[in-house]
């Protein structure tokens, strides 16, 4: 296989495997130490349910932050923004509800927040915070 132009099959393999899920991990390293330096205290990382994940939960002055980081390397689907779909904020709250009666359970009483982080390339000075990226209800 070697100088042989992979196929497009072959190419969506390869782009979807491990070295697909070791950027997901860089790009949570990084908003992790942004969201550090920024005064957020990280209380949980990779948060798995069935039905749901969350890839960061902060504490914020008081308030329980959910992240969803997302890291995309061109525009040609509409950037990492795009891709939290409705059907992707429901099962982030999903785990959410499920780690507040959990593991989380401490921290049921606060004020709980959902925020994005998008990283469209492994460069810090692309990262874009967004608070309040969407509600418990999907909105």
């Amino acid at each position: 296989m070697k100088g042989k132009p992979l196929g497009d099959k072959e190419a969506i393999v390869r782009s979807s495997g491990a070295g697909a899920q070791g950027r997901g991990e860089q790009a949570e390293a990084l908003a992790a130490a942004y969201l550090a330096r920024q005064g957020l205290g990280i209380i949980a990382r990779n948060v798995r349910c069935r039905g749901g994940e969350i890839d960061l939960i902060c504490l914020e002055r008081g308030t329980v932050v959910f992240v969803e980081v997302r890291l995309r390397s061109g525009d040609r689907y509409g950037g990492a923004g795009a891709s939290i779909t409705g059907h992707k904020q429901r099962r982030i709250v999903h785990a959410a509800q499920w780690w507040l009666g959990g593991a989380g359970m401490a921290h049921a009483r606060r004020a709980c927040r959902f925020d994005a982080i998008l990283l469209d390339r492994l460069d810090p000075r692309s990262l874009d915070w967004i608070r309040g990226a969407f509600d418990a209800d999907g909105s």
